[in-house]
């Protein structure tokens, strides 16, 4: 495998959720063994070293790679939920998306500042899904934040919406 095939592999569907927007369909990566079994080593690869203690999925498709990246560094896993989706206490960033107004939130008790958090969502596009979970993990505090994607689609210059002097990386580039 390699990442000319991952990218093969990927569809799109222009107008979905609504008329402008091409939404890059990530199912086909994680229905294939092979292709999830290289996306989950190369991402293994790339922050074994880091010191990771917590892993940060972004709901829902941040939840796929996320938390099996938790486990391969050895690390806690914390969601990154909707408004009202989580049962204790929590800490919450409200952001604009491209489809409106939204919110994410993090149990208080989920990071500490002893934490070096790596923050894992799907895809980077515009950027401010990524800029309000690196906003709201930082209220913790923990020694270090890094940002990682499966796909960018860099036309939509979603890593300049995102803080500056953060390491950031991306799997696949489209």
């Amino acid at each position: 495998m390699s990442i000319e095939s991952l990218k093969a592999s990927l569809r799109t569907f222009p107008d979905f959720p609504k008329e402008g927007i091409l939404f890059w369909d990530v199912t086909t990566l994680f229905k294939d063994a092979d292709n999830l079994r290289e996306l989950l080593d190369d991402l293994y690869e790339r922050y074994k070293d880091k010191g990771i203690t917590k892993v940060v999925g972004l709901e829902a498709r941040g939840f796929i790679l996320g938390s099996a990246l938790a486990v391969r560094l050895g690390a806690g896993f914390v969601m990154a939920r909707k408004h009202g989706k989580l049962p204790a206490d929590t800490i919450a960033q409200t952001y604009i998306k491209e489809f409106g107004r939204d919110s994410i939130e993090i149990h208080t008790d989920a990071i500490t500042p002893d934490d070096v958090v790596l923050i894992h969502d799907d895809l980077l596009a515009t950027g401010g899904t990524m800029t309000a979970a690196y906003n709201l993990v930082r209220k913790f505090g923990p020694k270090a934040v890094y940002l990682n994607f499966c796909i960018e689609i860099e036309g939509l210059r979603g890593r300049d919406a995102l803080p500056e002097g953060v390491e950031v990386s991306s799997v696949i580039k489209v």
